[in-house]
């Protein structure tokens, strides 16, 4: 049974750019975001304080790039300003669903969102605003995994909240393997020692070290988010 408040009143919120794609290969599929801001919208109005870390697959991924020939540095760069395309799609479905946001980047870019400040970004969300932090950590050769295990501890989050196309942590691919089993909980070391590829190793020993718990659901699934952070037993559970 779930509590009448917030179990985790403080999430970082991590989506994957594909997500975003609503099942094609590639682009923003607008529906599929107003389907998200949706869910945001509505664990933000029960009360959770929420930040948001989104990829940037969808449109550009930095390794994949690199594996085409462009310097890693400069590909990890244009990963990083894809996700920033996604953080403005989000923030303009959010506040056309009444959701007030701040778009925060990692790598300065003044007409169209505040720098990530530490401070700030913790005084919008006790303001009740929707913080998106886009471009990763402004760094090449760290993933956005690892920048929202970052950013969850710097903003004092309780539980980072990896939204994806699946319902949780399995052994195997469950689109490739009929009997894929699904993890309903899972220790770090274990999902470490297993590869079981949920997000990598930067990210995960951040949270290890500092024990904060990753619940891993599927990004579609009715009201999930709200559920989630109200602590409901949805999706996966990875932690001590």
């Amino acid at each position: 049974m779930t509590s009448d408040k917030p179990k985790y009143e403080r999430i970082l919120l991590k989506i994957s750019g594909e997500a975003f794609a609503g099942g094609k290969n590639f682009g923003i599929d607008l529906p599929t975001v107003t389907a998200v801001a949706a869910a945001i919208e509505e664990a933000h109005s029960a009360g959770v304080q929420i930040a948001v870390i989104i990829g940037g697959g969808n449109i550009m991924r930095g390794t994949l790039a690199s594996q085409a020939g462009i310097d890693r540095s400069t590909g990890d760069y244009m990963g990083m300003l894809a996700t920033v395309i996604n953080a403005l799609a989000l923030q303009n479905a959010l506040e056309k669903a009444g959701v007030m946001t701040r778009v925060q980047s990692s790598i300065q870019m003044a007409a169209v969102a505040e720098p990530f400040i530490r401070r700030r970004a913790i005084r919008h969300l006790e303001k009740g605003r929707v913080v998106i932090l886009a471009a990763g950590t402004g760094l090449p050769y760290f993933s956005t995994d690892t920048a929202a295990a970052q950013r969850a501890l710097e903003i004092g989050a309780s539980a980072v909240l990896k939204a994806t196309n699946v319902d949780g942590v399995y052994d195997c691919d469950p689109h490739k393997y009929p009997n894929a089993t699904k993890f309903d909980r899972i220790e770090y070391m274990d999902a470490i020692n297993r590869k079981l590829g949920v997000m990598d190793l930067t990210a995960f020993t951040l949270c290890r070290e500092n024990s904060l718990p990753i619940i891993v659901f599927g990004i579609f699934e009715p009201g999930a988010i709200k559920r989630v952070a109200f602590g409901e037993a949805l999706g996966t559970y990875i932690g001590m």
